[in-house]
Parts: structure tokens; C-alpha cells; sequence
């Protein structure tokens, strides 16, 4: 494999760690928000139980980890190719 090759397969795992880690974060900042905006209400039961659960708060951590997990795999991958060559 050509060296340029390796170094687009571990710069799009680098690529994918920074998306990934920006979701994560991106996911607690919007699910402090919402129980934050919640918790101002008379009725706080929602709030302290966390009842019904909303799965779009977590969709962004989920998408996020998927996305760790990928980049790691191409940066190990390239970085093994490279080894190797």
C-alpha cells in the first residue's frame, strides 16, 4: 500500500475521533439543557426520574461512540499497514 494511502486511512481515523468525541459532548451539553429547562417546571417528576426515557438525547452519545470506535480501528489499521510496509 502506498504511504499516502496510509496516511488518508489514520487522518479519516483521526477525522472520525474528533466527530465522535464532538457528538459526545455535544449529546450531554443538549441533555443538560433539556433537564435543566425541565426542572423549572411545577411538575418535576419527569425531572427527578428521568421518566419517559427520550432516546434522542442519547442517539448523539451512541453515533458518537460508533464513531470513536471507527477511527481507532482505521488509525490502528494504518498505523499496522504502515509497520509492516
Amino acid at each position: 500500500m502506498p504511504q499516502t494511502d496510509l496516511v488518508i486511512l489514520m487522518a479519516m481515523g483521526g477525522l472520525f475521533i474528533l466527530l465522535g468525541l464532538g457528538a459526545v459532548f455535544w449529546d450531554v451539553k443538549e441533555q443538560r439543557s433539556y433537564y435543566d429547562a425541565i426542572s423549572t417546571w411545577e411538575d418535576v417528576r419527569e425531572y427527578m426520574e428521568h421518566a419517559p426515557n427520550r432516546p434522542e438525547l442519547g442517539a448523539l452519545k451512541i453515533g458518537g461512540r460508533i464513531a470513536v470506535v471507527l477511527g481507532l480501528v482505521l488509525l490502528v489499521m494504518g498505523g499496522t499497514f504502515w509497520l509492516w510496509n
